[in-house]
């Protein structure tokens, strides 16, 4: 491994690739972008996404809280109340994270329109 801290993701067997991957996923950058402002509710959050089923929400949620990138603190109530923030290192990604969703929402429609052209010569 090459890097400064013994981590390169170009090394297929580097436990780093796994922490890229995860921010890949489909549905951690939507968490991020509903957390980034501060606390949220599981309800919340699936409201603020729209389309993620209930269990790929809490599979999503539970992987970045063992990542240590969101808290999950249970309160003991009746019903119990359920809320979830980012932690210091989670904190540390909205700027990476809020950098590709700028550059997804300023460059999608090109994106769509070589899509587009791409198909049309097929």
């Amino acid at each position: 491994m090459d890097s400064m801290d013994g981590f390169d993701v170009m090394n297929p067997q580097c436990p780093s690739r796994v922490v890229l991957q995860r921010l890949g996923d489909k549905w951690t950058p939507l968490v991020f972008q509903s957390l980034k402002d501060g606390t949220r509710r599981f309800g919340e959050i699936r409201s603020d996404i729209g389309a993620v089923t209930p269990k790929v929400l809490t599979q999503t949620l539970r992987t970045l809280e063992r990542d240590g990138l969101i808290t999950r603190t249970i309160y003991p109530e009746v019903p119990p109340r359920v809320e979830y923030a980012l932690t210091r290192l989670g904190s540390s990604l909205l700027g990476p994270l809020d950098a590709v969703r700028e550059w997804a929402e300023a460059n999608a429609g090109e994106v769509l329109a070589s899509r587009d052209a791409f198909d049309d010569a097929l």
